[in-house]
């Protein structure tokens, strides 16, 4: 079939000093994307590539009135703003185009951190209590106890979130979301900060039913000394890149059974919870008694095919038995079984 395959590149090599390179933390090499481009065509399809820019509705405009088979690849965290994640999905549901990964609601709530947390605590899905700082708030003491974590509310691959945003006390709390609310947008999070190991959790839709793919544990054993156990930016695109020998993932987490059936009910949970579709990441933590708890959910998830960047959700396929095009493929009849 036809498939418009919609995504972002990135320009910039990932830097802790460089603003504009942080803010393409979300979008993928050329590589990547040529990788994945070829991996669709593996599969038989024919393949237009489409970059998430202002010009993207005419494009899948144009491409609808040629190919009256085309399915959207939306692999785009979208253009600008808040809720960008929704973007692509608006843009095929105004054109009536099927499309891979969650609807526009689902893309928005999962994009925002608090409202994801809200909809997680209504079903009783566990995760760690949160307030929110709007970007006008004065910043106060507050009920939680420390230590937090300070995140952006609305941004992922861990943007914003550096090994200072563990705060302990409310000068560096104060610090921290001042220097956040100066570079991005939107309002800021604080989240009690769990002291556990973190697992990771790729979640694929097969035959009508979640399947979970085996969880991967992030480890952190490796980071030089005062670097706190977090999946901060420095973790994701610093030390875990291919120029550095560290291994930070382990898959199969080695867990009992019981918390291993424990994180696979609360992550199918939440993908009902937020009625997901397709596929997504999920990141769990334990706290001091070892019980667990969603800190987020990624759909998109990054999906880089490349072994040496040590993308998540194609690694856990990979531990599962399939190849690049064989999970693009499951990813792809999931989204046909809705035409």
């Amino acid at each position: 079939m036809n498939i418009a395959f919609v995504y972002n590149v990135r320009h910039l090599k990932p830097a802790l000093n460089d603003p504009k390179a942080q803010a393409e933390a979300e979008y993928d090499t050329p590589e990547t994307i040529a990788w994945m481009k070829e991996s669709l065509e593996k599969l038989g399809h024919t393949v237009h590539e489409v970059e998430a820019t202002t010009a993207t509705y005419e494009k899948l405009r144009a491409l609808k009135k040629s190919y009256s088979d085309l399915l959207v690849f939306n692999y785009s965290e979208g253009i600008g703003g808040n809720d960008h994640e929704a973007q692509i999905s608006a843009i095929c549901e105004i054109l009536d185009l099927t499309y891979t990964g969650s609807s526009v609601l689902t893309s928005a709530i999962i994009l925002n951190k608090a409202r994801t947390k809200e909809i997680l605590k209504n079903y009783h899905i566990p995760t760690p209590e949160w307030i929110i700082i709007n970007p006008i708030s004065l910043i106060t003491p507050i009920a939680l106890s420390y230590p937090l974590i300070v995140k952006p509310n609305s941004e992922g691959s861990s943007k914003g979130i550096f090994n200072n945003n563990v705060v302990n006390n409310l000068e560096e709390l104060t610090n921290v979301v001042t220097k956040i609310r100066d570079g991005l947008q939107g309002s800021v999070l604080l989240e009690t900060y769990l002291p556990g190991r973190e697992f990771t959790v790729a979640m694929l839709r097969d035959q009508d039913a979640w399947r979970v793919l085996p969880i991967i544990e992030v480890k952190f054993d490796e980071l030089p000394d005062g670097m706190y156990p977090i999946d901060s930016y420095e973790v994701k695109w610093i030390y875990d890149s291919p120029e550095n020998k560290i291994e930070p993932l382990e898959c199969p987490a080695k867990i009992d059974d019981k918390l291993r059936q424990r994180i696979k009910d609360i992550c199918i949970r939440t993908c009902e919870a937020l009625e997901v579709r397709d596929y997504c990441r999920i990141d769990v933590r334990l706290d001091a008694n070892d019980n667990p708890y969603v800190l987020e959910v990624n759909s998109p998830p990054g999906m880089a095919p490349n072994p040496a960047e040590n993308s998540r959700f194609p690694y856990a396929a990979r531990k599962a038995g399939m190849t690049y095009e064989e999970l693009l493929d499951k990813i792809i009849q999931s989204a046909l079984r809705r035409r």
